[in-house]
């Protein structure tokens, strides 16, 4: 049993093993993203501050850092710049997404949207997005530019394919799949890769890292979209029910309505259709999501992808870092923050 305990705990721990590792350059990403994002504009630096306030796991970053390590990286700074890179990426991504969305809340304060309104919100994305350029053109790697910039176009394609298909509870589960690889898995793909790039490893070992970044990603957003409706946790700054007050088609509510009956079906279609949905109807989803066990079914299908993530690792010599990158799958699954 003690040995069991033990491998849970090295699971959970697994993220906070990761940032440890990688600690130093983890500072340098910081004051390189803030150094990077200061303006003569007021407006600007006043947002771009607020939005360095609020946080985050930076777990992108972390991915270049510790998979430039696990690739044996050591001179110069590369990392940390490609490191910073993505994390713009994904930031703007968010600014975006709050407006879209017209969230209200991330990371437990009120989104730049809610405090500025949406098209400071949407430049403020913008601005981003064109110092992370810049950042790309500075490193000079062809393979690097290409890559980042064919993820920003596919984030951006995924999120137009939600919105495409937002309110539709019939809605594929390949279809699903598509939109989450492009939005989140695609961003974890190349923060992986890009660590091996700069490594200058071979094809394979950068295929292995981006296989392992793409499957990290998708089994991280399934367990995120899983989160939304698992009234059993209340957990790590995202209300219950935040996707669902947006009308956001997610997992779950793909396979509730696979399983559930001809009625149950009407209902879900009616409760989607409304402009606000409240929490009534929440707590309606919630029953059927536990009389049907949808919560454990999506975590079976979160586990291939788990697999294939751990697995795709086997190429790489025995090493601390990469026990970690092996262990950080499980806890993308079994994360409580």
């Amino acid at each position: 049993m003690g040995r069991v305990i033990q491998l849970k705990d090295q699971i959970n721990n697994s993220y906070f093993q990761l940032k440890n590792s990688v600690e130093e350059k983890l500072m340098l990403v910081e004051e390189k993203i803030k150094s990077k994002l200061n303006s003569d504009v007021e407006l600007v630096q006043e947002m771009t501050d607020y939005h360095l306030n609020t946080g985050g796991k930076k777990l992108r970053a972390l991915l270049t850092l510790g998979s430039a390590k696990l690739c044996e990286y050591s001179k110069g700074t590369r990392d940390v710049n490609l490191a910073a890179c993505v994390e713009l990426i994904h930031a703007a991504t968010l600014m975006h997404d709050d407006v879209i969305d017209d969230g209200s809340v991330r990371r437990g304060k009120k989104t730049l949207n809610k405090i500025w309104g949406n098209h400071p919100s949407v430049l403020a994305g913008d601005y981003l997005l064109s110092r992370c350029f810049e950042m790309m053109v500075e490193d000079g790697n062809n393979e690097v530019l290409k890559l980042l910039s064919s993820t920003s176009s596919k984030i951006a394609q995924g999120e137009i394919l939600q919105l495409q298909h937002k309110g539709e509870v019939d809605m594929l589960e390949e279809t699903y799949l598509k939109i989450i690889s492009a939005k989140t898995a695609e961003l974890f793909a190349a923060s992986t890769k890009v660590g091996a790039i700069l490594s200058n490893v071979k094809t394979k070992e950068k295929e292995a890292l981006e296989f392992y970044g793409r499957n990290l990603g998708l089994t991280f957003q399934i367990a995120d979209d899983t989160l939304d409706y698992n009234s059993e946790l209340k957990l790590f700054g995202k209300k219950i029910g935040t996707d669902f007050y947006e009308g956001k088609i997610t997992l779950p509510i793909i396979i509730l309505f696979q399983k559930a009956n001809v009625e149950e079906k009407k209902n879900l279609e009616k409760i989607f259709s409304k402009e606000i949905r409240d929490e009534k109807d929440l707590d309606s989803i919630l029953s059927l999501i536990k009389k049907y066990d949808v919560i454990r079914d999506c975590y079976q299908k979160a586990q291939h992808y788990i697999n294939l993530a751990s697995n795709s690792l086997s190429i790489f010599k025995e090493s601390e870092e990469k026990i970690i990158l092996e262990n950080l799958t499980s806890f993308s699954l079994s994360r409580n923050f």
